[in-house]
C-alpha cells in the first residue's frame, strides 16, 4: 500500500521554539537560566500546557510553589512568542517538497498549547499548507499517548498503513510505529528521511490496536 499520508511533528521539526530565547537575555547567565529550566520551568511543567491546562493556572500554582521565581515564571507566559525563534529550514524545505511533487498529503500532529499555537500557525504560512492539524493542547492529551494517534487518523479518515510519521522524539516515533503508522526520526537530515518516505511506499507494517 502506498504511503502518500505523511505527518510532521512541529517543534524541533519545522519551527525552532526552545525557551532560552527568551530567558538568555533575562538571566545573562547561562548556568543560572539552566537552573531555573531544570529545576522550575522544565520540560515536565511545560508539557501540562501541551496536555490543555491553561497558562494562567501553572504559573499561578508554579509561582506559589516558588514564590521568589514569580517573575522569572510569568514570563515563560506573556514572553512566550520570543521563545519561538522562527522555521527550520531544513524540515520545512523537505515539507514543501515532498507537497510540491504532488504525490503526498501533509499533516500535523504537534505538541502544542492551545494558547500559544494561533501565534505560531498566524505567523508562518506554511502551516497553511496541511490539510489537517491535531494540537494537543486542544485535544488535552500529548504524544506520546496512544489516542492522540487514533485521533489524527480518525478526524482525517486515515488508514495508518497509507500514513508516515515524523518526529525529533523517539518515544513519539516508537508509539507511532506501535498503532501502525511507520514512524521516522528526524534528525535534522532531510535528504536521509527523504529517501526513506519513498524505500517505504508499498512495505506494510504489522501493527497493534
Amino acid at each position: 500500500m502506498v504511503r502518500s499520508n505523511i505527518i510532521f511533528d512541529f517543534g524541533g521539526v519545522l519551527l525552532d521554539w526552545d525557551p532560552r530565547y527568551l530567558y538568555r537575555d533575562y538571566f545573562k547567565d547561562d548556568a543560572k537560566m539552566e537552573k531555573f529550566l531544570g529545576e522550575i520551568c522544565t520540560g515536565e511543567w511545560n508539557s501540562q500546557m501541551d496536555a490543555g491546562k491553561p497558562f494562567a493556572e501553572a504559573v499561578k500554582e508554579l509561582s506559589a510553589q516558588h514564590p521568589e521565581w514569580q517573575k522569572e515564571i510569568e514570563m515563560y507566559h506573556t514572553g512566550w512568542t520570543k521563545m519561538l525563534k522562527g522555521q527550520l529550514d531544513d524540515g520545512v524545505g523537505l515539507m514543501q517538497k515532498l507537497k510540491g511533487e504532488g504525490k503526498f498529503t501533509l499533516y500535523g500532529l504537534t505538541n502544542w498549547s492551545a494558547e500559544t499555537f494561533p501565534h505560531a500557525f498566524n505567523n508562518y504560512r506554511f502551516l497553511d499548507d496541511f490539510e489537517g492539524i491535531v494540537v494537543s493542547g486542544e485535544e488535552k492529551m500529548k504524544k506520546p499517548e496512544k489516542r492522540i494517534f487514533h485521533i489524527i487518523l480518525e478526524r482525517y479518515h486515515l488508514d495508518p498503513d497509507t500514513c508516515i510519521f515524523i518526529d525529533d522524539n523517539q518515544a513519539n516515533v516508537d508509539m507511532a510505529n506501535h498503532v501502525g503508522i511507520h514512524g521516522i526520526l528526524w534528525q535534522h537530515n532531510p535528504d536521509e528521511v527523504y529517501a526513506k518516505i519513498y524505500e517505504l511506499q508499498k512495505l506494510p507494517v504489522a501493527h497493534e490496536e
